[in-house]
């Protein structure tokens, strides 16, 4: 399990910097417009954001501080997937217990 949150958290580090190279390279709301022009780009941002939804309810589901999980919630809507990687790396041995019964 340790070399699995491992690497959830070096998959969140190359998001990252992934996320401020974009940043540095294009403009965030142009970009997103353009993506979302694409009827195969539309399809993929409807995707993403279903899969936001998911996270969100296993997060309320197994986090056990309601604030925080409502904040992290929140965060996974403006931040992605840099939150649900950096919290399933946290809470992993969590989740695998309470999995298991």
């Amino acid at each position: 399990m340790t070399l699995l949150r491992v690497l959830l958290v070096l998959l969140s580090a190359g998001l990252l910097v992934a996320i401020i190279q974009a940043f540095g390279a294009a403009a965030f709301f142009a970009s997103f417009a353009e993506v979302a022009a694409n009827p195969w780009g539309f399809v993929g941002l409807l995707d993403l954001y279903l899969g936001f939804v998911v996270f969100a309810v296993l997060l309320v589901l197994f986090e056990p501080n309601r604030g925080l999980a409502i904040g992290l919630v929140v965060a996974t809507f403006v931040l992605g997937n840099l939150v649900s990687l950096v919290w399933l790396a946290w809470r992993l041995p969590l989740l695998a217990r309470r999995i298991r019964g």
